[in-house]
Formats: C-alpha cells, structure tokens, sequence
C-alpha cells in the first residue's frame, strides 16, 4: 500500500511518499482508508514541535475513515460498514488496523471523506465544551480561528447544543465560513473585544474557546462574563502565553486546559462515551459536518503547507484512492 512518512523533522518538506507492507489484523479491526485528516498537531509533530515527540521515519495523521474490510467476532462491525477510526499508529496511508474501540460507525448523514476529518476536531471541541467548560444550554461561547478546523467544528457543536456562539475571523471570507457554520455573530480580529461586549450588553461571554493563544489570550480573559471559563484547546498562533492568576479572582473566573490526547492515555474508552452523544445529533441533522478540502495522498507536503499558511477555510483531508 502506499503511505505518507515523514522522513525528517523539518516540517512539509520532511513527508516522502513510499510503499509500505499492508498492517496485519491481530485481532484488529482492518479499514480500508478513503481519506484522512490533517490537522495542526501534525503539522507541529512533522516540525518536531509537539509536546510528544515522534521517532523518524513514522506515518503521520491521527484520524481517517473508510470502509471496514474485516473485524473481529463481537465487535458489532461488519466488512463494509462505513466508519471513522482514530488511528495513533499514523492515519496517512491506504490501509489500517486499529482497536475496535478506535472505530466509530458512521451514520447515513455523513460522507467517509467529511468524517476523515471531523473525529480530531468534534471530539476536542465536545470534550471542552461539554466535560471541561460544563457547557449549558444557552450559554454564550466565543470562538477564536473560528474558520479553521476546530474552529467551525466548535460553531456546528454550539448550534446542536443549543449554545450561542460569537465568532473570531480575520477577514471577510472566513466570516462567510463562520456564518456557514452556524455563528449567531461574527467579529472581527481587528477591536473584536469591544466587538464583544457591544453583542453581550456589556456582560462578557460565559466561554472562551481558544484554538489560537498568542496576544489576543489577555483581551479573552477580559471577554469574560462573571464566573466564565476560558478554555485553551491549542496555540496555532504560535505563541504561549501566561496569565497572572489575581485576574482569576477579579470576577471568579477561570482558565482551563482541553488536551484530549493526554486524557486518553488514562482513559481510552472516553471517545466512544463522546459518539454515544455526538451520533444521535449527526443522524437527525441536528449536527452538521461540513465537507472537506480535498488533496490527494501524493500532495501531504502541499496540504500541510497550507495549515501553515492559514489559508485554508475548514478542514482538510487526504484522499487515499
């Protein structure tokens, strides 16, 4: 089969497209892989940059849907069942194996190539809305790089909660795609938090959803209604801020870590408690995936290059046939 690996640290220009051995099923769940996802923690790991370091040559991505071609007996999957996996052995390649907990049956409502990239992006923005912000219905949420990937996952996530969402762009074409994504407002980054408060009377947002770090993280505290949550899911800006903690105390406020990752190296099973909620919300429409920008395998290095430069609008996804 062919795959993507990463052959050095030094970001898109490490990836080489090479033909590998198919994996084995050792009692696995085999999947042929339609697409992939490429979100921005491959992009750090390709760099060397993520807090978990990779060895080289290794297979980036961690997401991918396809179609099941065999499973283990009581797994309740079948051969050609439409699923999504969550595959921390490398997702960029035709074929893979993974646990049977790592497979997530598909409704008929949602495409294998919009699925290959929602897993990463839905299960972070569920997990930090719903287990870390303790989200209620009606809340206000405000959402930073509200046009990226978990960007506009948060916003399709807030509309299905019944949670009012506030989004954060750059310019006019992302705020058509956080409009798209079901945002009740959109605000500019340019005096976004004056923006703000104008469209919450002056009281703050009840949620910050922080994607991006950087300058802005002193202003999103400032956002904050009496008693709100700001949660820090990553930093695509690049930098890592710090925060005085005598500003926790100013209005009862508080900062929060989502890093799903680390929680699932204690407790694997938690993303299929997150599906048993999510896919109800995906089968009667109520949650919405959106397609993806398409590459195909071959154009890894191209896709990625553009993650870096921010100018891609959602999310994207390698096809692998």
């Amino acid at each position: 089969m062919l795959a993507q690996q990463l052959a050095e640290l030094v970001g898109p220009d490490g990836l080489r497209l090479v033909e590998v051995e198919e994996p084995e099923a050792n009692g696995r769940v085999v999947v042929d892989v339609d697409a992939a996802g490429v979100s921005h923690p491959d992009l750090l790991r390709a760099k060397g940059l993520y807090q978990m370091k990779n060895s080289v040559p290794y297979v980036p991505g961690a997401e991918a849907a396809g179609h099941v071609r065999s499973a283990p007996e009581g797994s309740g999957l079948t051969p050609g069942q439409p699923v999504a996996v969550l595959a921390p052995g490398g997702a960029w390649q035709q074929v893979v194996a993974v646990h049977p907990g790592q497979v997530f049956p598909l409704p008929a409502t949602v495409s294998t190539r919009a699925a290959a990239g929602m897993l990463t992006n839905f299960l972070t923005v569920q997990f930090a809305l719903r287990r870390r912000a303790k989200a209620e219905p009606g809340e206000t949420v405000l959402v930073h790089g509200a046009a990226g990937g978990v960007g506009t996952a948060a916003l399709h996530l807030c509309r299905a909660l019944g949670l009012r969402s506030i989004a954060v762009v750059s310019d006019r074409r992302k705020a058509d795609a956080a409009h798209a994504a079901g945002a009740d407002a959109v605000v500019k980054v340019d005096g976004w938090l004056e923006a703000v408060r104008e469209h919450t009377g002056g009281r703050g947002v009840d949620i910050v959803l922080d994607p991006v770090g950087g300058d802005r993280f002193a202003d999103s505290l400032r956002s904050l209604a009496p008693e709100g949550r700001l949660v820090v899911v990553g930093f695509t800006g690049g930098d890592i801020p710090t925060v005085k903690v005598n500003r926790l105390l100013l209005r009862n406020i508080a900062v929060l870590g989502a890093g799903l990752a680390e929680l699932l190296a204690h407790d694997p099973g938690y993303p299929r408690r997150q599906w048993d909620e999510l896919y109800p919300l995906l089968s009667d429409g109520r949650l919405t995936v959106p397609e993806p920008v398409v590459h195909d395998l071959a154009d890894a290095a191209k896709a990625l290059s553009e993650l870096e430069s921010r100018s891609v609008i959602g999310k994207i996804v390698l096809s692998t046939r």
